[in-house]
């Protein structure tokens, strides 16, 4: 199964596995830079680590430091493999459009229609550079 979605912020391509949040996410507070787990107690994915994973996000609780945290979570190795909203979030976008224009590798963000989540979800799922989601397994 393949789905075009939009890019958002270009990045690298990615792959791993689909993890579909239930709820919306804070990353200020919510996510641990340290490790990439869900660190919100309230979520219902806490625990959940993010890194290496394609993630879709329902929605965020702004905070304009999301940026700030998923930068760190860029530099340390943690970031998800790719992001997929249904809503572009200019604050949490600018963390990887900020992080590539200091070298880093970023992963891409893309936009898709919420609807469209429950496909992947359990599913490893790769995203390349034109935007299509893949489901591998």
């Amino acid at each position: 199964m393949s789905t075009r979605a939009e890019i958002l912020v270009p990045g690298n391509t990615g792959e791993g596995e689909a993890l579909v949040l239930s709820a919306p996410i804070s990353f200020w507070g919510g996510v641990d830079p340290k490790s990439g787990r869900i660190a919100d107690v309230r979520h219902p994915e806490c625990g959940q680590s993010i890194a290496g994973k394609v993630l879709f996000l329902p929605g965020t609780i702004g905070s304009s430091s999301a940026s700030a945290v998923l930068m760190e979570l860029v530099h340390a190795g943690h970031a998800p493999a790719a992001l997929v909203l249904s809503e572009p979030d200019a604050i949490l976008l600018l963390g990887l459009i900020v992080a590539r224009e200091m070298g880093w590798e970023t992963p891409m963000a893309v936009k898709l229609d919420r609807a469209g989540y429950p496909a992947f979800a359990g599913a490893r799922v790769k995203v390349g550079p034109d935007g299509d989601l893949d489901i591998l397994n």
